[in-house]
């Protein structure tokens, strides 16, 4: 189950089967789990036939982006109260005049500062002082303040007062939201750590509120299995586990996407995949290289660092309602959506601006009476209507102005796509695209064309793929410990207890989890830098490496051509150091099955021809049922393949062919 901003997506699976099914209903901002609940009565018939369920959600990120979290009592080790104010001098973009630092999520007022020291080994120089700290609960209930956020220094390598302060919280304020940062972010870095936790703790009441109501409306339905939630990693957790974890969640809709990209890359064979995911709100990209998603290990959400490991999202603001404006004379399309309510001018519930989804309408790409498979019909006067308003203003045809307003949102996102390939020195040809999102089928060719991108792939429920692709994912745990040393002084046989307890706490974690213990598994990465450097970069650890004689040189051969690749140069004689121990651990539950299809070559079935307008032209362009098509058909552009999810342009000098999995492959003949 899936959050959009617009819609809300349904996929179940029918293990006996092998069958899908999908559902899509309006999201419903002011209860989300009405449209959740909404979308699954219409793939379930009851709720006690579910044996498994997960579900991706935005609403710790919503409420962070709309300044709507918990107001938060930061506790911090005295005299380094203002880490979080003071933040880092680095400016993101130098020739900005208007440059402000990101605003913080806690005022300076809101800061207690708690006698109490460790020191950079994490052994204590002086007790933690228990009169302030009650000193400060005392504030913060007088304040009306639950939410509390604890960042002592050098608690990374010792949580000693950390869990001691929780201690003393949960004596004197029982209900208070508590965040630990040794939990959040066991890493060093002060100001990035305590970004963190400050974070975390802003949106753990609203997180734990929500998942909280959804177990129960699912409870009271029948549900008799644990509820899982997508994480930002691109791995699964329980609901508990995220109300204890809530930043774990932050990108959980959109990772849920790249995740069914990863899957349809090794169903496929296709190593290295684009994934765009165009929605109602917003256009999100992210890599598939080598099969495997494209990850970081630290991220930051509008100029605020996140230690984390976290799927590589870029996200801009064009989706089907994208709406456009005349500016200085131009036109512009976004970011500004016109979201689920009121929706786009064709919605009839009241908007009047014209959006990317009128102009697709009004140009004849989308049939009125087969949206979302019939379930809503569009009303394409409103939509003319606002067009028309638009191109009266700016003195053109209403016609050219739903085409320009195409072209306009289909460059930003072909710009956008430049900035996570062409600029990282990736070229763009190497990929094909993987189209999906209720709109991203209708714009994937074009994009294709502007960036010259050989291969357009729709798989199978575009419009609901980031369901899709949750199920097909993993219960995931991360865990970090500090290792400061030179590689000429390394003690493999250290590094490999510290790794082996790091995987320890993950095995033990997925065990209580359920997972049976032939399904667990753990990786490892290793944080290496060269000596002085500020930033380091993750190196993988093989099988079987830790056992080499030689592991100190293979590892730091392969963190030069790792540095080679990411920065263009390498110093292979220069000493490196490593910095921290990583291990990721997995739960494998079962995933579904992609169904294959006979083959039946030779042209898709028509099902009725329409005027569509490409260039400026009205062309007859035949519409095919998706339904329809079998392994081997294919269909010669100008067409459009109707589903009911989403809605697949096939523009002229294009063909479409099926693949025994249903996946629809795009490619230009001219």
């Amino acid at each position: 189950m899936d959050i959009g901003g617009t819609f809300t997506d349904v996929v179940a699976y029918d293990e006996r089967d092998g069958s899908y099914a999908t559902g899509k209903t309006s999201t419903t901002p002011g209860d989300l789990t009405a449209g959740v609940l909404a979308g699954l009565e219409q793939v379930v018939g009851s709720a006690q036939d579910i044996s498994f369920v997960v579900h991706g959600t935005t609403q710790g990120l919503n409420a962070f982006l709309q300044r709507r979290g918990e107001r938060v009592l930061l506790l911090a080790t005295a005299g380094a109260g203002d880490v979080y104010h003071i933040a880092r001098g680095a400016r993101s973009k130098l020739y900005d005049l208007h440059y402000r630092k990101p605003q913080p999520l806690v005022p300076r007022s809101d800061i207690a500062e708690i006698s109490g020291r460790l020191d950079y080994r994490g052994q204590e120089l002086e007790p933690l002082d228990e009169g302030d700290l009650r000193a400060a609960v005392a504030q913060a209930r007088e304040a009306g303040i639950t939410a509390f956020a604890i960042a002592f220094l050098f608690s990374y390598l010792n949580p000693a007062h950390e869990l001691e302060a929780e201690r003393i919280i949960r004596e004197l304020h029982p209900e208070a939201s508590i965040s630990l940062s040794h939990r959040v972010a066991r890493e060093w870095r002060e100001y990035e750590r305590t970004s963190s936790v400050v974070l975390n703790a802003y949106i753990a009441p609203t997180v734990e509120r929500y998942l909280v109501r959804l177990q129960d409306s699912l409870d009271e339905r029948g549900l008799s299995v644990p509820l899982h939630v997508m994480q930002s990693n691109g791995g699964i957790l329980t609901a508990q586990a995220a109300r204890e974890h809530p930043i774990q969640t932050l990108l959980s809709g959109p990772a849920g996407g790249t995740m069914g990209g990863a899957a349809l890359s090794q169903t496929l064979g296709r190593p290295n995949l684009l994934c765009v995911d165009m929605g109602g709100t917003s256009f999100d990209m992210s890599l598939i290289v080598d099969g495997e998603p494209d990850t970081v290990q630290e991220t930051e959400l509008e100029g605020l660092p996140l230690l984390m490991p976290i799927v590589k999202i870029h996200t801009i603001g064009a989706g089907g309602g994208s709406m456009a404006y005349v500016e200085a004379g131009g036109l512009r399309v976004g970011p500004e959506s016109a979201g689920a309510q009121p929706g786009p001018a064709c919605y009839g519930r009241g908007g009047t601006r014209p959006t990317v989804t009128d102009a697709n309408l009004v140009l004849g790409r989308i049939d009125p009476a087969y949206f979302l498979g019939g379930k809503m019909e569009l009303d394409v006067a409103a939509a003319e209507a606002a067009i028309a308003s638009l191109a009266a203003e700016l003195s053109i045809e209403p016609v050219a102005l739903a085409e320009g307003i195409l072209d306009v949102v289909n460059a930003k996102m072909a710009q956008a796509i430049r900035t996570i390939t062409v600029e990282k020195g990736i070229a763009p040809s190497d990929f094909a695209i993987v189209a999906f999102g209720g709109a991203g089928a209708m714009h994937a060719a074009f994009l294709a064309q502007e960036l010259e991108i050989p291969e357009v792939i729709v798989p199978v429920f575009p419009g609901a793929f980031s369901a899709w692709g949750m199920l097909h994912t993993k219960l995931r745990h991360d865990f970090t410990t500090p290792y400061y040393k030179p590689v000429a002084d390394v003690d493999v046989a250290e590094i490999t207890a510290r790794l082996e307890e790091l995987a320890q706490e993950g095995r033990s974690a997925l065990l209580a989890d359920g997972v049976p213990p032939a399904g667990i598994a753990s990786s490892w990465l290793v944080d290496m830098r060269y000596v002085a450097q500020e930033y380091s970069l993750p190196v993988p650890v093989g099988a079987g490496e830790l056992e080499d004689p030689a592991f100190a040189t293979i590892l730091s051969d392969r963190f030069h051509r790792v540095y080679d690749q990411r920065y263009g140069h390498a110093n292979a004689s220069a000493p490196v150091e490593f910095v921290s121990l990583r291990a990721t651990v997995h739960g494998d539950l079962g995933r579904a099955e992609a169904r294959r299809s006979p083959r039946v070559d030779g042209e898709a079935p028509t099902a009725a021809s329409r005027e569509v307008v490409f260039q400026r032209t009205a062309q007859q362009a035949q519409v095919v049922v998706r339904d329809r098509l079998n392994a081997g058909s294919t269909v010669t552009g100008p067409a459009i393949i109707e589903e009911p999810t989403a809605t697949t342009v096939v523009p002229p000098g294009w063909t479409a062919a099926v693949d025994e999995l249903g996946v629809i492959v795009l490619r230009a003949t001219s």
